[in-house]
């Protein structure tokens, strides 16, 4: 009777350690991505300081183009406001491409080529794009481990009683913005 009384509650303690174990690594894993995200928000926070920079570097030698000011001021300010997930890469989406469309445009102006604030914070942005993009794959790793977590045998269970929700991948929009634009090849010679 002892044997199994003591089997009984080395099954049980077995139960709760994996309990806590199950309930302590989605935790983490949610502070992972948590951490993961305020990564690419610095980013995506330099990249929209970044851009009124650049413009107004075009601005002093180009003065034509207010179509190209007005679209990426319009993309930066949906950017910039932007909730959620889903939300934000949408908004960084048109952002990316107003920003590409305004270096088409200025591509026009060779006076620029040789502007060195302009091609200064060309650089930046361009180094920008490179972090976003690595910041990203730093935030769906994480995330891909906690949803595998949440949707497990036997963590799921544990994952539904204390409401750990899968969580959002951070992708860009369409599959034509998936690699990191080349800002600085636009000016090349």
């Amino acid at each position: 009777m002892e044997v199994f009384f003591l089997t009984i509650l080395g099954l049980a303690l077995l139960v709760f350690l994996y309990f806590v174990g199950s309930y302590n690594a989605l935790v983490r894993l949610t502070n992972q991505v948590k951490n993961a995200w305020s990564q690419i928000d610095v980013q995506l926070k330099r990249r929209h300081d970044l851009i009124p920079n650049l413009v107004a570097a075009a601005k002093n030698h180009v003065t034509a183009e207010e179509t190209a000011y007005e679209n990426i001021a319009k993309a930066r300010n949906l950017a910039q406001g932007a909730n959620g997930i889903k939300e934000k890469a949408k908004t960084e989406s048109e952002l990316s491409r107003a920003v590409h469309q305004f270096l088409v445009v200025v591509e026009r102006y060779p006076e620029l080529q040789f502007n060195e604030s302009f091609q200064a914070l060309q650089e930046e942005l361009s180094a920008t794009e490179n972090r976003i993009a690595f910041a990203r794959q730093a935030y769906n790793d994480p995330v891909l481990f906690l949803n595998n977590r949440i949707g497990t045998f036997p963590s799921n269970i544990i994952a539904g009683m204390f409401n750990f929700k899968p969580m959002e991948y951070f992708e860009l929009e369409d599959s034509s913005e998936r690699k990191v634009p080349d800002v600085a090849s636009l000016f090349r010679a």
